[in-house]
């Protein structure tokens, strides 16, 4: 999964991520397609987000990554959703991180195109396009796409609405 490679507040803390689940109008979610920065077939998709910067909230940081990774601006921050341990490894060290994903609603679909804001080199690296996917295509989907139960998470989401409380979902190491 990309990431930034921020300075860890505490020497073996989680990195703090706040990730965004972004919708349009026909209920469609975006993901980024991203792969090992010297392999690309190592490959796979994921929700937009990244780490906290200096103090700000994860609130702040799912819109400030949303921007930097997609150029989208125009939209309203809506319930936490989910939220995760992982550990996995990605360009040549492993990342312990505990993420927060947001819901985010879109009036309109438009192109996405990875990096129309401002990414860090690793990202330019390592991210390489974006895609909105509808429910049943991601449900049928054999590429891999993190967190691996997000087409069971999402069809819920579309059935249910969100949850009354963020839902704890199982710990993943890749």
């Amino acid at each position: 999964m990309p990431a930034e490679a921020p300075p860890e507040a505490v020497p073996g803390a989680p990195r703090k991520v706040a990730r965004v689940v972004l919708l349009d109008p026909d209920d469609r979610i975006l993901l980024l397609h991203g792969h090992e920065p010297d392999d690309p077939a190592d490959d796979w998709w994921f929700t937009p987000g990244g780490g906290l910067e200096g103090d700000e909230t994860r609130e702040q940081a799912a819109l400030r990554e949303l921007a930097e990774e997609t150029g989208i601006t125009d939209v309203e921050l809506g319930p936490l959703l989910w939220r995760r341990m992982c550990s996995f490894p990605f360009a040549g060290r492993r990342w312990h991180q505990d993420e927060w994903y947001y819901l985010a609603r879109t009036a309109r679909t438009f192109e996405v195109t990875p990096g129309a804001g401002d990414l860090t080199e690793l990202e330019r690296r390592s991210v390489v396009g974006a895609r909105w996917w509808t429910c049943r295509e991601l449900t049928r989907a054999h590429e891999t796409v993190y967190p691996t139960r997000l087409a069971e998470l999402f069809r819920r989401l579309l059935d249910e609405g969100p949850p009354v409380r963020p839902v704890t979902l199982d710990t993943e190491i890749v």
